[in-house]
């Protein structure tokens, strides 16, 4: 009788064991919102503006997102941040002052470790970038962007529901000046933050 409970006690033990596990992997029907920090760096050459060549500086911010999973392996997810202000100049050396760029994101993420029992759930994803600008300088007005952006980002199970989150994202911005000329701008973005699991 002793065997028969010792048995007992280590199926029962094993079952909390991999439901506790089982709890750590991203599944179908998980929704997730996250909130963070970010440094985007903006490159050079951004662009013209009255035949001058465009310098956009780089800015930090928070981010925010929300997200949903389909399948396991298959999600979406929406993300913004507050508005990046960044400081304008020419390669002449003319101090434009500065502009507002507040990215909005819809990417399509896939998670390769999805379904299974790690506390490591790495992800790629693809999408759609779209970008306002505001708060640009008297006289001057940068039309709104549509382009596309990639990410790839990692989540670490800290409990079944929270998570420390790490990324980097790339997007295609580039918009027309009313002044003549354009601002390209390619942000590279590193972030990281919590996310929550529901």
């Amino acid at each position: 009788m002793s065997n028969m409970k010792l048995i007992s006690a280590a199926v029962i033990t094993a079952s909390f064991a991999l439901a506790s596990q089982a709890a750590l992997a991203y599944n179908a029907g998980d929704v997730f919102v996250r909130g963070g920090v970010a440094q985007t760096d903006t490159g050079s050459g951004n662009g013209d503006v009255a035949g001058d060549q465009l310098s956009v500086d780089d800015a930090r911010g928070f981010t925010f997102g929300a997200g949903y999973l389909f399948t396991d392996k298959v999600g979406v997810e929406l993300n913004s941040s507050e508005k990046f202000e960044h400081d304008i100049s020419t390669a002449t050396g003319g101090d434009l002052g500065s502009v507002d760029r507040l990215p909005v994101n819809l990417l399509v993420n896939y998670y390769p470790m999805g379904g299974l029992d790690s506390r490591i759930q790495p992800y790629v994803g693809a999408g759609l970038n779209y970008t306002r600008f505001s708060g640009e300088p008297s006289g001057v007005s940068i039309e709104e962007s549509y382009g596309a952006i990639g990410q790839v980002g990692i989540d670490l199970a800290v409990t079944n529901n929270i998570m420390l989150n790490g990324y980097a994202s790339y997007a295609d911005v580039n918009s027309d000046i009313n002044v003549g000329g354009e601002v390209d701008i390619e942000p590279v973005t590193v972030g990281g933050g919590i996310t929550y699991r529901f």
